[in-house]
């Protein structure tokens, strides 16, 4: 099990605060969404998210202030955000994760109140 912080979010073995958790199996295989390692530097996130924000498919608003995911209101949460949305679009194979060795491929779903991570 990963346990990993994300701002004020974190992905644990139990269900509270409206934290999602879940794994999903469709016809065998594990959803999984990409998000940034904790140990990132904000330099690094930061590039995360401006790479990932300029490809297209790949919708940023939600993280802008007033959007759905911009709270917690952190660096590590919005990378994960936007790092996650370029994985789904680009194909969710793990070296769409990568981010120069900054992301990490979880099972359960990181979404958290009204932020939903695509899966």
């Amino acid at each position: 099990m990963v346990n990993v912080g994300l701002g004020h979010a974190e992905l644990s073995s139990t269900h509270s605060n409206g934290r999602v958790q879940e794994e999903r199996r469709n016809e065998g295989v594990v959803t999984s969404w990409c998000i940034a390692k904790p140990s990132t530097d904000d330099e690094s996130l930061n590039h995360n998210i401006d790479y990932s924000c300029r490809q297209k498919g790949v919708d940023c608003r939600p993280i802008q202030p007033g959007g759905s995911c911009f709270n917690p209101d952190s660096i590590i949460s919005h990378a994960s955000f936007a790092m996650n949305l370029f994985y789904k679009s680009a194909g969710k194979n793990y070296w769409n994760c990568h981010f120069n060795g900054t992301g990490l491929i979880v099972t359960q779903n990181p979404s958290w109140g009204t932020c939903k991570y695509p899966a």
